[in-house]
């Protein structure tokens, strides 16, 4: 897995969001990958709308399968992006959600 900088600008959310949840989340920050986080809110890679639409598509797939069970590959940082980052490295009006 690569590591992404901490500082990297982008929405964070945790391995362990559901890929439904993360394609909401993309949806309503209008951007095309997230920034993935461990349980230490330590960046680990990234995830891009492209290849969870893969992993939907699959016939084994289901609404409950985790971002953490499906990106079991190398990640890779996303293009960078000019992004308006607030405290802590996220997006304003972007929640890190985990479930």
């Amino acid at each position: 897995m690569t590591v992404v900088d901490d500082d990297a600008p982008g929405p964070r959310v945790g391995d362990d969001m559901t890929v439904e949840v993360a394609l909401s989340v993309m949806a309503g920050a209008r951007v095309e990958y997230l920034l993935l986080c461990d349980a230490d809110d330590r960046c680990t890679g990234s995830v891009t709308r492209a290849q969870l639409a893969v992993h939907r598509g699959s016939s084994t797939y289901t609404d409950r399968i985790r971002l953490r069970d499906v990106l079991h590959g190398p990640l890779t940082s996303p293009a960078p992006r000019h992004v308006a980052v607030g405290e802590h490295g996220r997006a304003p009006g972007v929640l890190a959600l985990s479930l």
